[in-house]
């Protein structure tokens, strides 16, 4: 994937005395009180920041908070926790800016604003052109720094990239780019992709699009259960999608066809209700009685996954194979987790719950790259061209000037 770096920008001197704007991913989660409770997003932030502020820039950062009304501002849609946040990552002072689609504020090289949650502005989701152009206007050099939002063409995502003199990747959203290519484009084989949730329906076309490319697709969760009635084996009251179980074994003859596999459960973890405390019980996939909810795989079947992840030589993982927020139906992805980490192997992790069992269990530095993207990282998965991704392919063609 052919695109301009902001690295490069300010190698090559563009940067110096000019005014940067960086779409970041500053969506974070904040307490009844308004404060944040998680940073990682702010943190993240930080390196194409400071990289602006040391190649001389004056620097513009945005993003969006939640799901405002546009055009109506309320105190808890605010950036305001994230600017007080960022100031103090930086050392720097951070002033919030609301209003400011239409210039009238000033910003200087070595100092920082943050521009007032972007979707308050009326046209932001909908890629209004006429506001695009208009932001765009703000600044010489855009910078994508959100992958997070990689997959929605917005005004501050993808409309100012088209009109901004220059449009670039940020550090983060590089990272990505560079991370799924080695993933997915020019992977080490074997490829062995996990994929897992509740439902097949949500993560159908993903199946569907793996199975031309990967070795093994570990499938988890409900997505287990419908590929287990797929091969005719009982999951009693286990949640599944029996109208999707011809997609399945489509999936499961797809990679027969190329000499590949989808490895189905072979022993089980059931309980008789879905709860914390439920008696965990291991059964033989062929065993599950009528009344028996499946809430795991079992320890035959996490032990045959983690050896196959020993011998990968790229792991997809996008989600948990069992209900790990309760300990009892945890070691399948425990098992799984650890395999990856101990695994030579570059993977490559997101989703939410993916990136709370990576916390849970403490891998984070052991996996080769943790996606900061939920549905942005699962439309790649599907095969999809990002609207980011897109707009900066064709900027980076124009010349630097």
């Amino acid at each position: 994937m052919q695109i301009l770096t902001f690295e490069e920008v300010c190698k090559r001197g563009f940067a110096q005395d000019k005014r940067v704007f960086i779409r970041a991913d500053l969506n974070v989660p904040l307490n009844d009180q308004g404060e944040i409770t998680e940073d990682t997003r702010v943190r993240a932030s930080v390196p194409a920041v400071r990289m602006a502020l040391d190649a001389g820039a004056a620097v513009m950062i945005t993003s969006h908070l939640g799901r405002p009304t546009e055009g109506e501002f309320k105190p808890e849609d605010s950036l305001a926790p994230v600017a007080r946040r960022l100031s103090e990552l930086l050392g720097l002072p951070v002033k919030l800016q609301a209003n400011w689609v239409d210039g009238g504020f000033d910003v200087r090289p070595g100092e920082v604003v943050m521009l007032e949650n972007a979707r308050l502005n009326k046209g932001e989701k909908k890629n209004d052109d006429a506001l695009s152009q208009k932001i765009a206007r703000l600044c010489d050099i855009y910078v994508n720094d959100a992958f997070g939002t990689a997959h929605r063409a917005e005004a501050t995502t993808y409309g100012i990239a088209k009109y901004a003199p220059i449009a670039c990747a940020g550090p983060l959203l590089a990272a990505e780019i560079d991370a799924i290519s080695r993933a997915l484009e020019k992977p080490a084989r074997p490829l062995v992709a996990i994929v897992a949730g509740s439902k097949v329906s949500t993560k159908l076309t993903i199946l569907q699009s793996l199975a031309d490319k990967v070795d093994g697709l570990i499938v988890g969760g409900g997505i287990a259960n419908t590929f287990m009635l797929a091969e005719g084996l009982p999951i009693g009251k286990s949640l599944a999608e029996p109208d999707l179980v011809d997609e399945a074994k489509k999936v499961i003859a797809k990679m027969k066809a190329r000499g590949a596999e989808v490895p189905i459960p072979v022993d089980v973890v059931v309980a008789d209700r879905f709860a914390a405390d439920a008696k965990a019980t291991v059964k033989d996939a062929h065993d599950v009685g009528a009344d028996d909810l499946i809430l795991d795989i079992g320890p035959k079947t996490a032990q045959m996954l983690a050896d196959k992840l020993k011998t990968a030589g790229t792991i997809v993982w996008n989600g948990p194979v069992g209900v790990f927020e309760f300990d009892a139906f945890a070691n399948g992805t425990r098992t799984l987790a650890e395999a990856i980490a101990n695994s030579p192997a570059f993977s490559i992790a997101g989703g939410g719950d993916t990136l709370a069992a990576i916390a849970k269990y403490g891998i984070a530095d052991k996996i080769g790259y943790i996606s900061t993207g939920g549905g942005a990282f699962l439309e790649v998965l599907e095969g999809k061209q990002l609207p980011a991704f897109e707009i900066l392919q064709q900027r980076a063609k124009l010349p630097l000037s």
